[in-house]
């Protein structure tokens, strides 16, 4: 469990980084660049129902927070060229789309212009606490079901999420849907991180995936298939056609031709095994 020290020095630590540390530059210079390739008027584009009043998460999910949180995570649309450096943020914006959408097939404006509606799982199955996690053990009372624009889920993500980005996770899980800036940056911190066997979703949108043998023999190919497979292929890979599938891929594609950039290959994991 974090104690307040260790979340305060998280949070002070990440202040520092932005604007007095050895990598204040390099995260000025992401900020400015995050902030160059997605504008306001393009964010505002991409997630043009968000704030109606048939979302949930209406007003959650600002501009500012997004580039604020962002601004923690230096190599986060700032690695390889630029067109790899849209790519990724397409993708990341695609994702967590699927993850929040409000929309339906005849939805104004088509199904993929509702990303970031909700910020909150709706009547969650369980608890999603893994009493078998000893590491990151669930708290009396709390439930680690999905918030926040990833909908990060499980005590052994709150938990650690928490000690990157500065609250506590297992504790206070309820913060994700309740704080934008918290809310992103635990998206970022998921996409950004390994979670051995599972490469970073970064990694493979910028070209930095290296397949094991374990990858290989379950046909991982990179892509974007692939990272539908790190955030939920339990549930949704290996399905040929599958509806929520098909949704990233949706997303991904409507905001790919808003960067002016590529998709690149493999967008489905239908033929991959997950994780």
């Amino acid at each position: 469990m974090e104690s307040s020290s260790l979340i305060s020095l998280s949070l002070i630590l990440c202040f520092t980084i932005l604007f007095f540390g050895s990598k204040g530059a390099e995260a000025r210079r992401q900020s400015s660049s995050i902030s160059s390739l997605i504008t306001e008027n393009l964010y505002n584009s991409i997630f043009l129902h968000k704030d109606d009043n048939a979302c949930p998460a209406r007003n959650f999910y600002p501009y500012n927070a997004f580039i604020q949180a962002a601004q923690c995570f230096p190599k986060f649309g700032n690695t390889g060229d630029l067109n790899t450096s849209k790519r990724e943020i397409a993708a990341f914006l695609g994702q967590i789309s699927q993850e929040t959408t409000g929309g339906w097939a005849t939805a104004p404006d088509g199904p993929y212009a509702w990303g970031l509606c909700f910020k909150e799982e709706i009547s969650p199955p369980s608890n999603y606490c893994d009493a078998t996690n000893t590491r990151w053990p669930c708290f009396p009372g709390k439930s680690y079901h999905g918030r926040g624009p990833i909908q990060l889920s499980w005590n052994y993500n709150y938990g650690p999420a928490g000690r990157a980005v500065g609250f506590d996770g297992l504790r206070n899980p309820e913060i994700v849907a309740n704080n934008s800036l918290i809310a992103f940056k635990t998206a970022l911190w998921f996409w950004m991180t390994e979670q051995a066997p599972k490469p970073s979703c970064h990694d493979v949108m910028v070209g930095k995936y290296v397949p094991t043998a374990a990858d290989l023999a379950a046909n991982r190919t990179a892509g974007y298939g692939l990272v539908t497979n790190i955030i939920n292929g339990g549930l949704e890979c290996g399905r040929p056609n599958d509806a929520r599938v098909n949704g990233r891929i949706g997303f991904f594609q409507r905001y790919a031709q808003l960067f002016n950039v590529d998709t690149g290959p493999n967008l489905d994991c239908a033929n991959q095994s997950s994780f």
